[in-house]
């Protein structure tokens, strides 16, 4: 737990310390050839009636990037009190709020729960869980703030705990049934298209990815309407294959570990848009999350086979495991068609190419729109997330165009994450379109950052309700 506070009041208070600080001196004699004030070093120092743990942040002038280093550095303030199993501890973050300004103590809270987080699906026998009151100093001034950080945080959280959760405990329809449970707390409304009602629809392309597994894909849809005055309304469309073989062109051995997590996208949107409603912004969002399963099976699709989309567009499919983009141009078109979306955002664990190409600390983005993206950029100077925007062109365009339909899901030897982002916009007919490829940074076997455990990171969540805010803003 999180809660502000106006003074030192716990057996514990933790000290922020840039590296050759004289402070370190102050607190034993000797102790500077103990504690540096390095970079993420740290250190208890007991004292009668309350102890100091010392954190290091470096040098002040390198703490960049910033808000990445406050969240790590309040991370791992949070590992080291559950190591020394500290139950209260009582800090002043203002060094961070003057540095870097008030998103400083967004990312304060968000360093210290995700510096908590742990997953497991069944606790260990006799396993003792471990809480910590966690009080702010001085921080009375961003009530308002700490609301906001703590949706966020839940919403991580959320996101986490859907990706890392085993594939045979979340079919498609357990997931569609969790996120609308978790929706309802807040004003947003939920309908789902259940396999039936795909079928009669003609969403070919959803639905032929989900027959090749006995429990069934659907389309679940959420809307919120913050802003009913405007007739703008954003379009998130998030991938949620909640397991992913590959179907007929089986992924390698070595891929079969992440199979359950290739639906982080579904799981981002559900979780900023439950942050949009709760914080009640004045914008309009509809989110299509096509949720399925791609297995092998004698329903499954076949390279070769020709398929047709919701919109009326045929498409020949030649990679089964380019599965993601199918189900994502079904929810495309009807977000397009039947809810009216002015402006399209997909979010999706894509493609390998992008994580070879950029690692697990920067996501591939593509737009069409310049305006959309800018208000994009703006978003990702509070959420800290990292995205490089690819460039396209009309040769990469003809690199998806085919001989037998008029689109095919995968356009060659290179460039695959160009032409599978332009895979979805041929289904956008015309809308501003922005695509974001997670495939590199949703999941990391190795934590980069102090804030990461192994599994799931949440990518996604906070750069989404970002946008959504900066949407809600007159501009």
């Amino acid at each position: 737990m999180i809660t502000l506070t106006g003074k030192r009041n716990d057996a514990c208070f933790a000290e922020f310390v840039w590296e050759g600080d004289a402070r370190i001196r102050s607190y034993r004699l000797g102790l500077e050839q103990l504690f540096h004030g390095r970079y993420l070093e740290t250190m208890l120092v007991p004292f009668t009636g309350q102890a100091v743990l010392l954190i290091g942040c470096g040098k002040k002038e390198d703490f960049a990037p910033g808000l990445t280093a406050v969240k790590e550095v309040l991370a791992a303030t949070a590992a080291k009190c559950r190591d020394f199993n500290i139950r209260a501890c009582s800090m002043d973050v203002s060094c961070f709020t003057q540095l870097l300004g008030p998103e400083a103590f967004t990312a304060a809270v968000l360093g210290l729960g995700l510096g908590c987080y742990r997953y497991r699906y069944q606790p260990l026998e006799n396993e003792e869980a471990w809480d910590c009151d966690f009080q702010l100093e001085n921080g009375e001034a961003y009530a308002d703030r700490l609301k906001e950080a703590q949706e966020l945080l839940a919403g991580i959280c959320f996101a986490r705990n859907m990706v890392n959760t085993p594939g045979n405990h979340l079919r498609p329809m357990d997931f569609d049934r969790i996120i609308t449970a978790y929706e309802k707390d807040v004003e947003i409304e939920a309908e789902t298209l259940v396999y039936g009602q795909l079928r009669a629809l003609k969403m070919e392309a959803l639905y032929s990815v989900g027959q090749s597994s006995e429990y069934p894909p659907c389309l679940l849809i959420l809307r919120y309407r913050g802003n009913p005055d405007s007739d703008e309304i954003y379009g998130l469309i998030g991938k949620g294959i909640t397991c992913d073989t590959g179907g007929y062109c089986l992924k390698s051995s070595d891929s079969m570990g992440g199979i359950k997590s290739d639906m982080a996208g579904a799981a981002a949107v559900a979780a900023a848009m439950h942050a949009a409603a709760a914080q009640r912004l004045k914008v309009n969002v509809t989110a299509c999350l096509p949720l399925s399963e791609n297995r092998i099976s004698q329903s499954a699709l076949l390279p070769g086979d020709v398929i047709t989309g919701f919109g009326g567009r045929t498409i020949e499919v030649l990679n089964t495991d380019a599965e993601g983009r199918l189900v994502l141009s079904d929810a495309v078109s009807y977000a397009v068609r039947r809810e009216g979306i002015t402006k399209v955002l997909d979010i999706a664990t894509l493609t390998g190419a992008v994580a070879n190409m950029l690692g697990n600390t920067i996501a591939g983005a593509m737009s069409d729109d310049d305006g959309f993206y800018a208000l994009f950029e703006r978003a990702l100077e509070h959420s800290g997330e990292r995205y490089l925007r690819l460039p396209f062109g009309r040769e990469h365009e003809k690199m998806i165009k085919s001989d037998v339909a008029d689109v095919k899901n995968v356009g060659g030897g290179c460039c695959g994450t160009i032409t599978a982002g332009l895979f979805i916009r041929s289904f956008c007919e015309g809308r501003p379109w922005l695509h974001l490829d997670i495939a590199g940074t949703a999941w990391c076997g190795s934590p980069t950052y102090a804030y990461e455990s192994k599994g799931a990171t949440g990518a996604g969540v906070t750069t989404l309700y970002y946008l959504m805010k900066e949407a809600s803003l007159p501009h």
